[in-house]
């Protein structure tokens, strides 16, 4: 992405949308926690009725965030190992950010995810996590708000679709968004 290019803070009204209209509208933006973060390239969309969300079989505490603040993030352990990062939209919906390509706090990335390749910093919703640092005491936080910064590109970004990764229900929705031939992605999109 250009340096020079205009960027602006989503508004609420951003996020109070299904998480399939906001998923592919991420792809472009700058993500940061702590001032390491970069261009998001991938990300996924979870919505209510879906099967394959956590919100599908209703509010819990666990996924309490996915129901609460539209720009709030959503942050669960997966399989008992890996943090995972969403944005929540309209109630019940969120969007897993999937992978970034880094741009700032490189070296910390690079200390905390153990390796100089920096396409493998952050190729994946667990690697990313663990090259920013996120947790689960970041749920629930506003993703605008300090530790947090979200800004998004003025010109739409290229986007490619495809069907959701590492999930066994609903996988053949096509709502798995990136950025038209990155190569930070977490797997490649294929092209029907």
């Amino acid at each position: 992405m250009p340096i020079d290019q205009k960027m602006k803070t989503p508004d609420l009204p951003f996020f109070q949308r299904n998480a399939i209209e906001v998923a592919p509208d991420l792809i472009g933006c700058l993500l940061s926690y702590h001032n390491v973060g970069g261009t998001i390239v991938e990300s996924e969309a979870y919505e209510i009725d879906d099967p394959a969300s956590h919100s599908f079989r209703g509010l819990s505490k666990a996924n309490a965030a996915m129901f609460g603040q539209p720009g709030n993030v959503y942050v669960y352990r997966s399989y008992g190992i890996h943090f995972c990062l969403n944005i929540v939209c309209r109630r019940g919906s969120a969007v897993l950010i999937r992978a970034i390509e880094p741009v700032m706090g490189i070296p910390s990335m690079q200390e905390r995810r153990r390796t100089s390749d920096i396409r493998l910093l952050c190729s994946g919703p667990g690697k990313l996590c663990q090259a920013l640092g996120i947790s689960l005491e970041d749920n629930e936080k506003l993703i605008g708000k300090w530790p947090f910064s979200l800004s998004c590109p003025t010109i739409t970004a290229s986007v490619v679709t495809g069907r959701r990764i590492g999930i066994s229900k609903a996988v053949d929705l096509p709502w798995r968004f990136g950025l038209e031939a990155s190569r930070f992605v977490s797997r490649k999109f294929l092209l029907d």
